[in-house]
């Protein structure tokens, strides 16, 4: 097969941020996705249903004329979050989730959840107001190895929102393990998982192999080969729990090539491209346009998108980098070939 189309795909996980860096990122994507799952952990972080809606503002001014592109708000999850408050984004059609950061567990998630337990009131009125909450499913108790943060967060935070909350619609976000793979296939059809294509491509030894790799390095962190046959296994599977969300991360180069770095892998310039590349490589084109342009709304309960666009089998070398005003973003798999190419 040297041409695939498919009904136009959303993101159901992207951070665009805001500013300079915000137009591109909103180009890259409109390019592609009809729709994105908007992540919230600004600084200061979108808390309130007027702040996610001021966002959107920015995002629409942004984004490029007719493109057509939707931007699906979210509310960041604090200890201090208000019943009325929930209520309030239930009620909004432009507000589509609730968005839970461990505290300290990544980029600008201080103003996180520090006591899970807290928060349980919350969830019992997001349940009843059939609101989805999206999980960054890590621990990050010191203690905890980097690379078993995720797997201990599903064996004991996870499981306990579940059987506490039957009913509430959960997404645990960017997804790394077998573990994480074989809780969300065991659980309820409430809940569901995103996948990048950074996990779905590389192993740990992407990030550390023959040097440090930066922009490989993402939270949660990349972990051993056969995690991420796993995660391959169960994108690839047709099944509905598995669905697209890009994570797409953009930091300024200099932010991440330093003593340092930021964690986030930038993807949305070729997202689609990247996926795939991945479902070519273990023979499963039948099954992308359920995993990038189906499921992901289904389990949402929204349309699915009408359009179509169109991939060819060509081969382009990812660009070096992309200018914002005077710095860079460097892409993932930046200077490297591609052999899937969108085309319309």
């Amino acid at each position: 097969m040297d041409k695939l189309t498919l009904i136009q795909p959303d993101d159901w996980h992207l951070h665009v941020r805001n500013g300079a860096i915000l137009k591109i990122v909103i180009a890259h994507t409109a390019q592609q996705f009809a729709r994105a799952i908007i992540m919230p952990n600004l600084n200061p972080p979108v808390l309130t249903v007027d702040q996610a809606l001021a966002y959107r503002s920015e995002i629409i001014k942004a984004t490029p004329v007719d493109s057509g592109f939707t931007p699906l708000m979210t509310l960041y999850l604090t200890n201090s979050l208000t019943a009325d408050e929930v209520k309030k984004a239930a009620e909004s059609k432009f507000i589509h989730a609730i968005k839970l950061y461990p505290a300290g567990a990544t980029t600008n998630s201080e103003s996180g959840v520090s006591n899970l337990k807290g928060i349980y009131p919350i969830l019992k009125i997001m349940e009843q107001v059939d609101l989805p909450l999206l999980i960054h499913g890590e621990v990050t108790n010191n203690d905890c190895d980097i690379f078993d943060r995720e797997k201990v967060f599903v064996g004991s935070s996870l499981n306990d929102i579940v059987k506490h909350f039957p009913n509430l619609r959960i997404v645990l976000e960017h997804v790394t393990t077998k573990e994480a793979v074989d809780f969300v296939l065991s659980a309820s059809n409430k809940v569901a998982a995103t996948i990048t294509p950074q996990h779905l491509m590389f192993n740990r030894n992407a990030i550390l192999a023959g040097g440090i790799r930066p922009h490989h390095y993402c939270l949660p962190i990349i972990k051993r080969e056969h995690h991420r046959q796993a995660l391959v296994e169960a994108a690839t599977s047709g099944n509905p729990k598995f669905f697209l969300g890009t994570d797409s991360a953009p930091h300024l180069t200099n932010a991440k090539e330093n003593s340092c770095g930021c964690a986030g892998c930038y993807s949305a310039y070729g997202a689609i491209e990247l996926y795939t590349a991945v479902f070519d490589q273990v023979d499963a084109l039948d099954k992308l346009e359920g995993f990038a342009s189906c499921y992901g709304p289904d389990f949402y309960q929204l349309p699915r998108n009408t359009k179509t666009i169109t991939l060819q089998k060509q081969s382009w070398t990812v660009p070096s980098s992309y200018q914002v005003d005077n710095e860079t973003i460097t892409p993932l798999k930046a200077n490297e070939i591609l052999n899937w190419k969108l085309i319309n």
